[in-house]
């Protein structure tokens, strides 16, 4: 909710998905073209990077950034093959808008 918080309030024309977990984020971008994916790594169900892998199948050019706290070699190290840019907690303005405009 932050985060669409964040997005709504630097760009009123963007459009925003939420889903609260990976096969709710799956469902939700099956008929859209989506440009840019924030995702969480602790979600129910499958992980971010999983659901990032997923979505990459789909969306080979979006542009990626992975919300955690835990950023240990391995997940940075996956993370990287896969082209995905961390976004570290806690959760702020600059972050967010940084990585999007950045």
């Amino acid at each position: 909710m932050l985060v669409r918080a964040i997005i709504d309030h630097a760009d009123k024309q963007a459009q925003v998905i939420e889903a609260s977990n990976g096969e709710e984020a799956l469902a939700k971008t099956e008929s859209v073209q989506i440009t840019i994916a924030i995702l969480d790594l602790n979600m129910p169900g499958m992980d971010g990077l999983v659901l990032a892998t997923k979505l990459l199948e789909r969306f080979p050019t979006v542009k990626m950034g992975l919300l955690t706290a835990n950023i240990q070699d391995m997940v940075r190290q996956k993370a990287k093959a896969l082209g995905i840019s961390f976004i570290p907690k806690p959760i702020t303005e600059e972050r967010i808008l940084g990585f999007i405009y950045g």
